[in-house]
């Protein structure tokens, strides 16, 4: 499962102290490192790592933080905002990371991720509130599921198909919304979707 940001910070945390020691830190030392004004939201934090599957933990004994390696993501990606499946709309930035599984990203360009706003794209299994993964770049095939600039403002995920008279279409996934038709010099490409987190 992806993690937060700050969730990364501490397991990143964790595995540092551990190395370093050969002991997990106390919950006391991990508020005092991050600031926090409380032990809960330390147990918070540790509580949401183990249900991941990051970490687990004896409550019998203190110190008893251990990583689970098996599970380590290959790749914190940005989280740069927001994007409609549905009609076009701005791009909400957000200052944040998700932990991505490595076969998403594979080898070679940039990626991020961004929040599925809409169910235009409900037929290729992506609903409202999941995440995709998106290979940067601005050239995509014909039948490409694409991350699109539509005049130069508002960002949407269609598939694109290139039509005659110099157009570009963005085809939905869902019979009721109808499909995006402008001309290619306003649809610009700003990558392909790649992979899916969806969070239960």
């Amino acid at each position: 499962m992806p993690l937060t940001k700050r969730q990364r910070e501490i397991l990143d945390y964790l595995r540092d102290f551990i190395a370093d020691f050969g002991y997990a830190p106390s919950f006391d030392e991990i508020r005092q490192d991050f600031g926090y004004a409380s032990l809960a939201t330390v147990h918070e934090h540790l509580t949401n790592l183990q249900r991941k599957g990051y970490i687990r933990r004896s409550f019998r004994r203190s110190r008893s933080v251990e990583i689970e390696p098996q599970v380590e993501p290959a790749a914190a990606l940005p989280l740069l905002g927001t994007v409609a499946a549905g009609a076009p709309i701005e791009a909400i930035e957000d200052a944040g990371e998700m932990s991505i599984p490595g076969e998403m990203v594979g080898s070679g360009g940039e990626h991020f991720v961004l929040r599925v706003e809409g169910d235009s794209m409900i037929d290729e299994q992506i609903r409202d509130g999941d995440h995709i993964v998106v290979r940067s770049g601005q050239t995509a095939a014909d039948g490409e599921m694409v991350v699109a600039l539509v005049g130069g403002e508002a960002a949407t995920v269609k598939k694109l198909y290139r039509e005659s008279g110099d157009r570009v279409r963005l085809q939905p996934a869902n019979p009721e919304v109808a499909p995006i038709v402008e001309a290619a010099a306003d649809v610009q490409v700003q990558g392909v979707v790649v992979g899916l987190v969806r969070k239960y």
